[in-house]
């Protein structure tokens, strides 16, 4: 959900009420519940964050708009992200030279070429960023935390 002060990612599991607020003023991330969402929120499904970075304009939100399965590892499913949005904190750009337009539009460029690249896959419910070694040599209170926590 998109409005004009904060960005709201709301989980869609089962019975999950729990939602990441990202404010686009002072990039602060609180979590909240559903009914903190404004009713005027512009809402589009998103399958994940990529994370964020910092450009000329200002902080921007990369987020996956598009997933594809290509497999599974004991059962968890494995997906490619396909496509992406890059969402500005900034609502305008009023306070950016012509200059630094361009600057900031040429990094955009780069961006979306480097998103369009193959290779950024995720699982929700599966380790991607361990070996299956190192995953195997861990403690059992390792291996209890969530992903977030790893």
């Amino acid at each position: 959900h998109i409005t004009p002060e904060k960005f709201y990612v709301e989980a869609c599991d089962d019975g999950a009420d729990d939602v990441l607020a990202i404010d686009r003023v002072s990039t602060e991330v609180t979590l909240t519940v559903k009914k903190d969402v404004p009713p005027s929120a512009v809402t589009r499904p998103i399958y994940g964050i990529l994370g964020t970075i910092r450009l000329v304009a200002g902080t921007y939100l990369i987020v996956i708009t598009k997933k594809k399965k290509v497999g599974e590892i004991f059962g968890h499913v494995i997906w490619k992200a396909t496509d992406f949005d890059i969402l500005s904190y900034k609502k305008t750009m009023l306070h950016l030279t012509d200059i630094q337009l361009q600057d900031n539009k040429v990094f955009l460029s780069m961006l979306n070429h480097i998103l369009s690249v193959d290779g950024f896959y995720f699982s929700t419910t599966y380790d991607l960023t361990h070996t299956l070694q190192r995953l195997a040599n861990t403690s059992p209170e390792f291996q209890e935390m969530s992903l977030l926590e790893r």
